[in-house]
């Protein structure tokens, strides 16, 4: 008896080995969950391409990341000629080389040869033309939540856009990351109705989470999950080659946060760089650099404005002074 319960224990220590071994491996070599993309072709109407156009260049603000920007100049303009066109990504402490692909229709080195079920499943899943998981500084976590129209919208301008060669490195993430990510891409699997766009707490919450409020102005952890406790509370940093800079404290807090402002302070803070517009961005060094894009919100809606805010209004108070500028 005792021979036999040795002999199994020793096939079990063996055997621990193999399967842990045979795990890693599994996860090293599995791709991310993915549906096939959809055989949709989307229709090129000027509704829908201003509605896509609003989505990249103002609520999304896709133009933030895919875009040439002059950070030279307060708040980092978009190059209208470089719209679309893709950037490494310049920021520290990322897992290896980022790259945020350009996504103009250029057949050689952006989404020219894509279909539109597969751009849609890009933006919303996660899921590359090659069956990879993108990287989730793409926001395709939030993104799963904007609506069929929407996406569509989106994909319409991106059709639009004109097609501009600019050859970029792949993505490069470094391990284990690399092995973590794919657990991130989902399958939407479901048709995703419209919210009702004007007024009230539950546009906002679509409106704030496409617009991505969350992913910046929350700490995250050493696991890169977000703080539930700093939830819109601020503090997260950014560092650029062109400067450092920590997001700001958003939520009611009447110190800390935006607690103390109104509707109208709240709208006319956002679109206060309109008026640069016209006039030019002025020159700004590291003590003045943001890579909030405010460019891209003095263009929002004021339902969609008046929305979001409602939407704060509604989120628990945290007391967290934030240093907006570090040294």
């Amino acid at each position: 008896m005792k021979r036999r319960t040795r002999k199994f224990l020793r096939r079990v220590v063996l055997a621990v080995p193999v399967i842990i071994a045979g795990a890693f491996l599994y996860l090293l070599f599995r791709g991310p969950s993915a549906d096939p993309p959809s055989s949709i072709q989307v229709s090129m109407t000027p509704d829908r391409i201003e509605r896509g156009r609003y989505l990249f260049t103002a609520l999304a603000s896709c133009d933030g990341c895919h875009s040439q920007r002059d950070f030279s100049r307060l708040g980092g303009p978009v190059v209208p000629t470089g719209r679309g066109m893709g950037m490494v990504m310049p920021l520290a402490g990322l897992p290896g080389t980022i790259v945020a692909s350009n996504i103009t229709p250029d057949k050689e080195t952006g989404i020219g040869t894509w279909t539109d079920g597969e751009k849609i499943r890009a933006i919303r899943e996660g899921v590359g033309k090659d069956g990879r998981a993108l990287f989730p500084l793409m926001p395709y976590v939030g993104y799963r939540v904007m609506s069929d129209k929407d996406v569509e919208a989106l994909v319409a301008y991106l059709n639009d856009l004109a097609p501009i060669r600019n050859p970029l490195p792949k993505t490069r993430v470094s391990f284990p990351t690399s092995m973590l990510i794919k657990s991130v891409p989902e399958p939407v699997g479901h048709s995703v109705p419209s919210v009702y766009p004007r007024g009230g707490e539950i546009p906002g919450a679509y409106l704030a989470t496409i617009a991505g409020c969350e992913d910046c102005h929350t700490q995250s952890n050493f696991m890169g999950s977000p703080v539930a406790a700093l939830r819109f509370a601020g503090g997260r940093l950014f560092a650029t080659p062109f400067g450092k800079v920590a997001s700001s404290n958003i939520t009611q807090d009447q110190e800390t946060g935006i607690g103390k402002l109104d509707f109208k302070q709240f709208k006319e803070k956002m679109h206060a760089y309109a008026q640069y517009e016209k006039g030019g961005f002025p020159a700004a060094g590291p003590e003045r650099f943001t890579l909030m894009p405010w460019e891209s919100y003095a263009h929002l809606l004021d339902y969609d404005l008046e929305s979001i805010f409602q939407y704060l209004k509604g989120v628990a108070p945290v007391s967290n002074l934030v240093e907006i500028h570090p040294r």
